[in-house]
């Protein structure tokens, strides 16, 4: 009878018991695997934003290379001076900063 039962089912006789709420094999190694596929992510996590900071890095360098040739400066210093300015007293005027006054506005002495 055992024959034509296992004949029947073919090779599902072992889920059969996992089907029926049967105790399920557990592998004594899944904890350790799972760690290790822990760890493994981690690393990979850790080497993408190494890579990350040295490719900016590297873009950085460019990009104060190009500030060097071409005399430019960068935003937040071009801000924080045009700020500077702003907050100076500025002579000779009570509503616009210094530099909006056109050239030859009040400047001269009148012959």
């Amino acid at each position: 009878m055992d024959f034509v039962m296992k004949q029947a089912l073919g090779g599902a006789t072992k889920d059969m018991g996992k089907m029926l709420g049967g105790e399920e094999e557990k592998d004594p190694d899944a904890q350790k695997k799972e760690e290790e596929r822990q760890e493994a992510l981690r690393q990979q996590e850790e080497e993408r934003k190494a890579k990350h900071a040295r490719m900016e890095a590297e873009r950085e360098k460019v990009r104060q290379q190009i500030r060097d040739k071409y005399g430019l400066k960068k935003k937040e210093e071009k801000e924080a001076e045009e700020k500077a300015a702003l907050e100076q007293p500025c002579e000779g005027s009570l509503t616009r900063p210094k530099k909006a006054i056109p050239a030859g506005c009040g400047d001269e002495e009148e012959e």
